[in-house]
C-alpha cells in the first residue's frame, strides 16, 4: 500500500480524494489518498513528516503553493518558471516539487477551443494558481494580461505584457477572456463573485478555476449575459492525472483520462 494526499489550509471543498481513488481503481494501484489540513506554522514539520511516514505523493492547494517550495529538496524547471508548485513526489528520501496546474488549465483551453493568441485577458488573483495560468497565457501568445489584486503588486517582476491593477480600476477594461483564480465563490461561500455584471459584460469568455460548486456565481452571472463559461473541474481532473503520472512514473492513456473525466463529471453534479 502506498500513501498519498492533499495539503491545504482548509479542505472542506476538495474532491481530490474521489479523483485519485478512481485512478487507483482503474490502474490497479494499491493506494490511499488522505486530506492533510495543516497550519502555516507547521509546514516545515509537515514536509519532514512526509519523509518519516514515507508518503509517496502529495498535492498542494490554497494557500501553500508558493510557501512550501522552500522546504523541498528539488524544484522542477516548469515549477521554477512558474514560481509555484502543486505536486510533491517523495523519491530516494528527497522531496521533488512540480506544477501540474499549467497542464490542467491547458486542458480547459484545448477542450473548448478557446482562442488566446493576440487576445486581451484579465486574471483575477495573484496566488499560486494564477502564476501557472499567467505562464500558460504568455506561452500561448496573448497580447495583454490585466492582473487584478486588492492592492498594487509592486514586489514582483512581471512580463511587459502584464499590467497590475486593483479591483477599483477594472470596470472599463475590455478583453476576450476573464479568469477567476481567487477562492471567492468557493463552497461554502457560494453566493459571492469576485466581480459583477459590469466587469463581466466586457468579456466574451469566463473561466473560473473554482470547481466546487461546479457553476459558481461568477459563471452564473456570465451565463445570464450570454457569455461562454467554463468551470474549474476540468483543470482539477487533469492536473490530478498529471500528478499521478509523476508519482507512478508512467503515462496515463487518453482513454483512461477520458474515463476518469466522465466519471467525475457524472459524480459531481
Amino acid at each position: 500500500m502506498e500513501f498519498y494526499g492533499i495539503l491545504g489550509g482548509t479542505l472542506k471543498h476538495t474532491i481530490s480524494p474521489i479523483i485519485h481513488k478512481k485512478v487507483f481503481s482503474l490502474l490497479n494501484i494499491e493506494g490511499a489518498y488522505k486530506d492533510f489540513v495543516v497550519g502555516q506554522e507547521d509546514i516545515g514539520k509537515f514536509t519532514e513528516a512526509l519523509k518519516v511516514l514515507k508518503i509517496k505523493g502529495v498535492n498542494v492547494t490554497i494557500p501553500y503553493k508558493e510557501e512550501i517550495m522552500k522546504y523541498l529538496d528539488f524544484i522542477s524547471p516548469e515549477a521554477e518558471k512558474i514560481k509555484a508548485i502543486n505536486t510533491i513526489l517523495l523519491k530516494n528520501e528527497k522531496l521533488y516539487g512540480y506544477n501540474t496546474d499549467y497542464f490542467g488549465f491547458g486542458k480547459i483551453i484545448s477542450k473548448n477551443n478557446i482562442k488566446l493568441k493576440d487576445e486581451v485577458v484579465m486574471v483575477l488573483g495573484t496566488g499560486g494558481g494564477a502564476k501557472a495560468i499567467i505562464t500558460f497565457l504568455l506561452d500561448e501568445g496573448v497580447s495583454k494580461i490585466y492582473l487584478v489584486s486588492r492592492t498594487h503588486k509592486n514586489d514582483e517582476q512581471y512580463d511587459d505584457k502584464i499590467e497590475c491593477v486593483t479591483y477599483e480600476k477594472v470596470e472599463h477594461i475590455k478583453g476576450h477572456v476573464i479568469i477567476n483564480t481567487t477562492p471567492v465563490g468557493m463552497y461554502p461561500n457560494v453566493d459571492a463573485s469576485p466581480v459583477g455584471h459590469k466587469v463581466i459584460d466586457n468579456f466574451n469568455v469566463l473561466i473560473d478555476i473554482v470547481y466546487n460548486p461546479k457553476e459558481t456565481k461568477f459563471l452564473r452571472l456570465g451565463r445570464e449575459l450570454n457569455k461562454s463559461v467554463y468551470g474549474g473541474l476540468t483543470m482539477l481532473i487533469y492536473q490530478a492525472i498529471k500528478s499521478e503520472e509523476i508519482w507512478q512514473d508512467f503515462s496515463i492513456s487518453e482513454e483512461i483520462s477520458e474515463e476518469i473525466s466522465s466519471y467525475i463529471n457524472e459524480e459531481f453534479k
